[in-house]
């Protein structure tokens, strides 16, 4: 697995584009990060961002995931972030993460859709330990989604 930058390419499917913005350690996680904005390519707006975590650790696996996403408020409801999980998956396959863990909280019932629409498979939900800045930050359990992109 490699955690140097590789230059992830055109990343769109028509009227999504994914921007990169930044190659940088994650803060929390500590491990490399690609940070890209979910633009329209048309009208250039910016419809939310998306992260791909380079790396495995237990707490990627388990709480964090590979993949986070924020769909802009006004923009939701148009399967943008599963679009974009999508787009990410062969650069993830590229940088050597085969599976991609994905995770979101239970009751967020959009995120569970957008994770069965981008073709990853629902796994289990865990609890997040307590001393966790993931469960102290109000997410005490957390389900895990498996993306293969080697298919």
């Amino acid at each position: 697995m490699t955690r140097d930058r590789v230059d992830p390419g055109p990343l769109e499917d028509g009227e999504l584009r994914l921007d990169l913005e930044a190659f940088a350690l994650h803060a929390i996680h500590k491990v490399p990060t690609y940070h890209f904005r979910m633009v329209h390519a048309v009208t250039g707006d910016e419809l939310g961002t998306i992260r791909l975590r380079v790396g495995y650790t237990e707490e990627l696996g388990r709480y964090a995931g590979h993949i986070g996403y924020a769909v802009h408020e006004p923009h939701r409801g148009h399967r943008y972030a599963a679009r974009s999980v999508r787009l990410l998956a062969p650069l993830a396959k590229r940088v050597g993460i085969d599976p991609v863990w994905i995770t979101c909280d239970p009751e967020n019932i959009a995120s569970r859709r957008t994770l069965e629409l981008a073709g990853a498979e629902f796994v289990e939900i865990v609890d997040v330990p307590e001393d966790h800045i993931i469960h102290q930050s109000g997410h005490p359990r957390k389900c895990r989604y498996r993306l293969d992109v080697s298919a």
